[in-house]
């Protein structure tokens, strides 16, 4: 299941049947919302971008029953790429993809870890030259400096049309655990929906 890095100038020859949209989740977890992404998408295929191996191993022991490893069919939908995503980016050709999910990132709250955060300025003309004309970057947070951060980001920013945050969930997007624990804390998470001008 994992992204061949030598496939990266085709993206889409990584699976069979060619999808008819190309999406990447930055931060896939235990890639729980990428397979209920999937179920409500049947015409998109997904990579899904982890670095911890917990995420991925979680992933594939839901999939793969212990003892079935050789017989068991796997999604023809979802590709891992276990490595950091920015340098999936920078092998991807331009226009390649159709959509970008960055779910509750880790907010990264000190002032010398903010430039690891994927959301920034630094970042912005390099996902911008992945995403086709009209793809969409769904971005979810509840930490306030995580939002307070995307709208300063973003509304300085010439790469996507200006989006106001939503504070329910938009219809489409499947939930997540973590999600589901933020509301349970008290915590309100935002969601915005940046769209590459076509």
């Amino acid at each position: 299941m994992r992204f061949p890095a030598d496939l990266a100038s085709s993206p889409a020859a990584a699976f069979a049947p060619a999808p008819a949209e190309l999406w990447l989740e930055v931060g896939a977890g235990s890639f729980e919302h990428a397979e209920a992404f999937l179920a409500v998408r049947p015409e998109a295929a997904l990579i899904g971008s982890e670095v911890f191996e917990n995420g991925v191993a979680s992933l594939l022991s839901r999939l793969v029953p212990e003892g079935a490893e050789q017989s068991a069919p796997l999604p023809g939908r979802l590709r891992i790429w276990d490595e950091d995503a920015r340098k999936l980016i920078a092998l991807l050709p331009e226009a390649s993809l159709d959509g970008l999910i960055l779910m509750f990132p880790d907010p990264w709250p000190k002032a010398r870890h903010a430039r690891r955060r994927f959301v920034h300025p630094a970042a912005l003309s390099a996902i911008a030259r992945v995403l086709r004309p009209g793809a969409e970057w769904r971005i979810a947070t509840d930490d306030p400096t995580y939002q307070a951060w995307v709208e300063q980001v973003m509304a300085e920013q010439r790469f996507f049309a200006p989006a106001a945050p939503a504070d329910t969930r938009p219809p489409g997007w499947p939930g997540t655990r973590y999600e589901a624990k933020a509301r349970a804390a008290g915590r309100l998470p935002l969601y915005w929906s940046f769209r590459r001008p076509g």
